[in-house]
């Protein structure tokens, strides 16, 4: 199927998924979810609103440092918190089974809002049962992601809310995302409404939870940021919800903007092959096009493609040359593939990495780097172009990060640098819109 063939299918999909949301909520049935038309609400359909996603992450396959042990999945329940960016009259969670080997069960599950992140307590008086389908337990095929029927529950920007989810035996592979600067909370039994999860025990990572989405107004959109570490939020204060990410969402509310903000960073993460999670290019579909009212996308990576060039190859002159092709044309599927959709896409530079002992670049890979930079910012590919390299480099020395905006490993940015990032996106391209392409 050309592509243009393929756009056609998903946006005629679309009307349809439409009709059938109210019937079989659980199922993500379209690769371009930002053209779903209303929400299917907990009262049907209504003209002047629709799902937007509020908060997501991107998936991953977690090593054994990562995993959540068997014992503690075996009649377990398992309490995430999540930073919600905007705010709506009900919601609902899709639950990730995309890596897993096996059908999925998930016995029990809950949502409610909680008092302060890092804390396993929550407001007892928001406890909302989750359901699929009207029954309270489900099972997700392999390599499938479902949502729980929508819930009503009002939620403001800038909420945290906790997901309860309790199983009763260990999945045979994990779903994760490793990097989640959150504590998650597990304990034993089915403790899912229970507000206070007294003595439980911690992990730093989220399980199985990929999106939640709010019923807002008609008009409100998502952004969707792609990258690696960076946008993860390396070296971020754990449940201080201080990522770059969090704080342009903070901005788009200030500016009274309907925008909510999802963080699809993995650490690690590259454009054309695979890291710590999946490549870019592989997981585009399902991290960006696939979510709820998405209309813009910001595409933030390579670094990591750079530095591993020339730390895992000889890295010869041709070498080098092929790589930025192929970087080049994954931006331009990705773009298109965007376009199809009705996305905005945003480009952003590559920051400074010279100095960094993880990747010890020579001045031939900071020559790849620029000449990657000035092809993002002039090849006309994006809608729009964000300069993050511009917004850290050190003017004296514009091959490294400025020092006071350097976390000190000379590859991620300090908090003062996070700030500096979210400040140097431009409010106004969140409130331009792009057509589908014809």
């Amino acid at each position: 199927m050309r592509p243009s063939q393929h756009a056609s299918y998903v946006r005629l999909g679309g009307l349809f998924v439409t009709a059938l949301a109210a019937i079989v909520p659980a199922l993500a049935l379209t690769a371009c979810a930002s053209l779903n038309g209303p929400a299917a609400g907990v009262d049907g359909p209504t003209p002047d609103s629709r799902w937007v996603a509020s908060w997501g992450a991107a998936q991953q396959i977690p090593d054994a440092a990562n995993e959540l042990a068997a014992e503690n999945w075996r009649d377990g329940s398992l309490r995430q918190t999540v930073r919600l960016s905007l705010g709506g009259s009900s919601l609902r969670v899709r639950l990730s089974n995309v890596h897993g080997t096996a059908p999925l069960t998930v016995e029990g599950a809950s949502v409610a809002l909680a008092p302060a992140p890092g804390k396993a307590r929550i407001d007892g008086a928001t406890a909302r049962t989750l359901t699929f389908d009207g029954n309270p337990s489900v099972m997700i095929p392999a390599g499938a992601e479902y949502y729980s029927d929508p819930v009503a529950l009002e939620v403001k920007p800038a909420s945290d809310l906790s997901i309860s989810l309790y199983f009763k035996e260990a999945p045979p592979r994990q779903t994760s995302h490793s990097g989640s600067r959150a504590t998650s909370f597990f304990t034993k039994g089915n403790r899912i409404m229970d507000a206070d999860w007294a003595g439980a025990g911690t992990i730093g990572r989220w399980f199985l939870v990929s999106d939640v989405d709010v019923q807002a107004a008609r008009g409100a959109g998502a952004l969707v940021a792609v990258g690696d570490s960076i946008t993860d939020g390396y070296g971020v204060t754990t449940d201080g919800n201080n990522r770059w990410t969090d704080l342009l969402a903070a901005r788009l509310r200030q500016d009274g903007q309907q925008v909510g903000v999802v963080n699809a960073g993995i650490g690690g993460g590259r454009v054309l092959r695979d890291g710590l999670g999946p490549n870019l290019a592989s997981r585009f579909d399902r991290d960006v096009l696939s979510r709820a009212g998405v209309t813009h996308a910001l595409v933030f990576i390579g670094v990591n493609d750079l530095g591993g060039q020339h730390r895992n190859t000889p890295d010869l002159p041709a070498d080098r040359k092929k790589l930025l092709a192929d970087l080049r044309l994954a931006h331009r599927q990705l773009a298109a593939r965007a376009k199809a959709c009705g996305i905005c896409t945003i480009g952003a530079t590559i920051t400074p990495y010279f100095g960094s002992d993880y990747y010890h670049p020579e001045p031939e890979n900071e020559a790849d780097r620029q000449e990657m930079n000035d092809w993002i910012r002039k090849s006309g590919v994006f809608d729009a172009v964000v300069d993050f390299d511009a917004a850290l480099r050190d003017p004296a020395d514009p091959k490294r990060i400025s020092k006071p905006l350097d976390s000190g490993d000379h590859l991620h940015p300090s908090l003062a640098g996070y700030r500096a990032l979210a400040d140097a996106v431009p409010l106004e391209l969140l409130r331009k819109t792009c057509m589908p392409a014809k």
